[in-house]
Protein backbone atom coordinates (compact mmCIF):
# COMPACT_ATOMS: atom_id res chain seq x y z
CA UNK A 1 0.00 0.00 0.00
CA UNK A 2 1.18 3.32 -1.03
CA UNK A 3 2.01 5.82 2.07
CA UNK A 4 -0.29 8.86 1.70
CA UNK A 5 1.15 12.28 1.98
CA UNK A 6 1.39 14.94 4.82
CA UNK A 7 -1.09 17.19 4.60
CA UNK A 8 0.65 20.96 5.54
CA UNK A 9 -1.22 24.31 4.81
CA UNK A 10 0.93 27.14 4.28
CA UNK A 11 0.86 30.53 4.14
CA UNK A 12 3.08 32.60 2.40
CA UNK A 13 3.66 36.56 1.89
CA UNK A 14 6.61 38.79 0.16
CA UNK A 15 7.32 42.03 1.23
CA UNK A 16 9.53 44.86 -0.97
CA UNK A 17 9.86 48.53 0.34
CA UNK A 18 10.24 50.92 -2.92
CA UNK A 19 9.97 48.11 -5.34
CA UNK A 20 12.63 47.38 -5.91
CA UNK A 21 14.36 47.84 -3.28
CA UNK A 22 15.02 46.12 0.59
CA UNK A 23 12.88 42.72 0.30
CA UNK A 24 11.85 40.05 2.67
CA UNK A 25 9.19 37.26 2.90
CA UNK A 26 7.69 35.63 5.71
CA UNK A 27 6.08 31.49 6.14
CA UNK A 28 3.67 30.20 8.10
CA UNK A 29 3.51 26.50 7.77
CA UNK A 30 0.63 24.27 9.76
CA UNK A 31 1.53 20.86 9.38
CA UNK A 32 -1.80 18.25 10.29
CA UNK A 33 -0.67 17.15 13.73
CA UNK A 34 -1.05 20.71 14.73
CA UNK A 35 2.17 21.75 14.59
CA UNK A 36 3.24 24.99 13.91
CA UNK A 37 6.47 26.83 12.17
CA UNK A 38 7.01 30.32 10.81
CA UNK A 39 10.07 31.25 8.51
CA UNK A 40 11.74 34.36 7.20
CA UNK A 41 14.36 36.00 5.74
CA UNK A 42 15.46 39.80 4.33
CA UNK A 43 17.29 40.76 1.30
CA UNK A 44 19.16 43.77 0.34
CA UNK A 45 17.99 44.48 -3.04
CA UNK A 46 14.82 42.56 -4.68
CA UNK A 47 10.92 43.12 -6.16
CA UNK A 48 8.22 42.45 -4.52
CA UNK A 49 7.21 39.52 -7.07
CA UNK A 50 10.54 37.60 -6.40
CA UNK A 51 9.53 37.67 -2.61
CA UNK A 52 5.92 36.14 -2.84
CA UNK A 53 7.70 33.45 -4.62
CA UNK A 54 10.31 32.80 -2.50
CA UNK A 55 8.41 32.74 0.97
CA UNK A 56 6.45 29.87 -1.21
CA UNK A 57 10.00 28.32 -2.33
CA UNK A 58 11.66 28.34 1.25
CA UNK A 59 8.28 27.33 2.69
CA UNK A 60 7.83 23.86 0.40
CA UNK A 61 12.02 23.34 0.59
CA UNK A 62 11.32 23.29 4.34
CA UNK A 63 8.67 20.34 3.99
CA UNK A 64 10.63 17.42 4.87
CA UNK A 65 8.55 14.03 3.23
CA UNK A 66 6.22 15.04 0.19
CA UNK A 67 3.16 16.72 1.28
CA UNK A 68 0.11 17.36 -0.32
CA UNK A 69 0.09 21.11 0.36
CA UNK A 70 -2.87 23.57 0.62
CA UNK A 71 -0.99 27.44 -0.27
CA UNK A 72 -2.42 30.24 0.51
CA UNK A 73 -1.22 33.40 -1.03
CA UNK A 74 -2.24 36.89 -2.09
CA UNK A 75 0.10 37.16 -4.70
CA UNK A 76 -2.32 36.69 -8.11
CA UNK A 77 0.86 36.49 -10.01
CA UNK A 78 1.95 33.12 -8.33
CA UNK A 79 -1.55 31.65 -8.17
CA UNK A 80 -2.34 32.44 -11.65
CA UNK A 81 1.29 31.42 -12.76
CA UNK A 82 0.97 28.21 -10.94
CA UNK A 83 -2.49 27.20 -11.39
CA UNK A 84 -3.22 28.34 -14.77
CA UNK A 85 -0.35 26.57 -16.13
CA UNK A 86 1.53 29.84 -17.54
CA UNK A 87 4.79 29.07 -15.34
CA UNK A 88 4.87 25.50 -17.31
CA UNK A 89 4.11 26.90 -20.36
CA UNK A 90 7.10 29.94 -20.25
CA UNK A 91 9.59 26.74 -19.39
CA UNK A 92 8.70 24.64 -22.54
CA UNK A 93 9.08 28.09 -24.85
CA UNK A 94 12.31 28.46 -23.04
CA UNK A 95 10.95 31.25 -20.41
CA UNK A 96 9.39 33.80 -23.52
CA UNK A 97 5.82 34.67 -22.57
CA UNK A 98 5.40 35.31 -25.56
CA UNK A 99 7.39 36.04 -29.22
CA UNK A 100 8.41 39.24 -27.89
CA UNK A 101 8.35 39.30 -24.38
CA UNK A 102 10.61 37.20 -21.69
CA UNK A 103 9.13 35.30 -18.79
CA UNK A 104 9.81 37.53 -15.56
CA UNK A 105 11.86 35.20 -12.62
CA UNK A 106 12.43 31.89 -14.55
CA UNK A 107 15.44 30.91 -11.72
CA UNK A 108 12.30 31.07 -8.60
CA UNK A 109 9.82 29.65 -11.19
CA UNK A 110 12.34 27.00 -12.49
CA UNK A 111 12.89 25.78 -8.51
CA UNK A 112 8.45 26.37 -7.81
CA UNK A 113 8.06 23.74 -10.58
CA UNK A 114 10.68 21.17 -9.63
CA UNK A 115 8.82 21.65 -5.95
CA UNK A 116 5.69 21.50 -7.56
CA UNK A 117 6.96 17.77 -8.30
CA UNK A 118 7.90 16.52 -5.01
CA UNK A 119 4.31 18.04 -3.43
CA UNK A 120 1.36 18.19 -4.69
CA UNK A 121 0.44 21.76 -4.43
CA UNK A 122 -2.81 23.91 -4.28
CA UNK A 123 -2.53 26.97 -4.55
CA UNK A 124 -5.34 29.43 -2.88
CA UNK A 125 -5.35 33.39 -3.65
CA UNK A 126 -6.18 35.23 -0.20
CA UNK A 127 -7.19 39.26 0.00
CA UNK A 128 -4.11 40.98 1.24
CA UNK A 129 -4.73 42.76 4.63
CA UNK A 130 -8.67 41.56 4.74
CA UNK A 131 -8.31 40.26 8.29
CA UNK A 132 -6.85 36.68 7.55
CA UNK A 133 -4.98 36.31 11.21
CA UNK A 134 -2.10 33.95 9.11
CA UNK A 135 -1.91 36.10 6.22
CA UNK A 136 -1.59 39.19 8.13
CA UNK A 137 1.82 37.14 10.18
CA UNK A 138 3.14 36.18 7.36
CA UNK A 139 3.01 40.29 5.99
CA UNK A 140 4.05 40.97 9.61
CA UNK A 141 7.51 38.28 9.49
CA UNK A 142 8.37 40.01 5.85
CA UNK A 143 7.72 43.37 6.92
CA UNK A 144 10.17 42.83 9.61
CA UNK A 145 12.57 40.72 8.09
CA UNK A 146 13.24 43.78 5.31
CA UNK A 147 13.22 45.96 8.01
CA UNK A 148 15.64 44.50 11.08
CA UNK A 149 17.56 42.10 9.16
CA UNK A 150 18.26 42.50 4.93
CA UNK A 151 21.55 40.99 5.08
CA UNK A 152 20.93 38.33 2.46
CA UNK A 153 21.37 39.01 -1.86
CA UNK A 154 19.06 37.90 -3.78
CA UNK A 155 21.28 36.30 -6.88
CA UNK A 156 18.99 36.39 -9.30
CA UNK A 157 17.34 39.88 -8.93
CA UNK A 158 18.44 41.82 -11.79
CA UNK A 159 20.05 39.16 -14.07
CA UNK A 160 16.36 37.88 -16.28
Amino acid sequence: MASTPNSVTLYTDGACSMNPGPGGYGAVILYGDGRREELSAGYKMTTNNRMEIMGAIAALSHLQEPSQVLLYTDSRYMVDAMSKGWAKKWKANGWQRNAKEKAKNPDLWETMLTLCEKHQVTFQWVKAHAGNKENERCDRLAVAAYQNNPNLVDEGFGKF
